[in-house]
């Protein structure tokens, strides 16, 4: 009697760690990525922007197969389709002012990046990885140039069943 008693008492006291080991918490992981364009035009003229898309894109629809790897039906595909209308936009300050690079204006954007980085953060994301490029001011028969920065964000969405 003794030894069904321990028996049944282990085989209960064993029940929540098969149960716990059984659950699958399923979920997938959400991206986003913010993009930083910082002018390094001279003198203050060009545009700087930390830029986030708010719509959700198929991309189905704008995607084409080439079966010969020649042949596309890529001209099928609208350029104006896949333009978004719903993004938030924050202004920077442009790394170059009257009296050449502004270290100010440099601090500034660090400081509104690092700003919506901590504020992804506690919604949950985390940074995952980060790319740039440089289109730069070559003299002055070039009037263009940015610095730009993709940040690549993820967290974990718990899917409800």
């Amino acid at each position: 009697m003794k030894k069904t008693l321990i028996l049944f008492i282990a085989f209960i006291s064993s029940m929540p760690l098969v149960m716990a080991q059984t659950q699958v918490n399923e979920s997938f992981k959400e991206w986003k990525i913010v993009t930083v364009v910082e002018s390094i035009i001279p003198m203050g003229i060009g545009r700087s922007r930390m830029i986030e898309n708010l719509t959700e894109v198929d991309t189905e629809q704008f995607r084409t197969t080439r079966t010969d790897g020649r042949r596309s039906s890529q001209r099928s595909v609208s350029r104006k389709e896949l333009k978004v209308d719903n993004f938030d936009e924050a202004k920077l300050l442009n790394f170059f002012s009257a009296g050449g690079i502004n270290f100010q204006n440099i601090a500034s954007n660090d400081a509104m990046i690092g700003a919506r980085v901590m504020e992804l953060e506690s919604e949950g994301y985390s940074l995952v990885f980060v790319t740039s490029a440089v289109e730069s001011y070559a003299g002055t028969n070039d009037d263009s140039g940015i610095f730009i920065t993709r940040m690549f964000f993820s967290r974990q969405i718990p899917v409800n069943r």
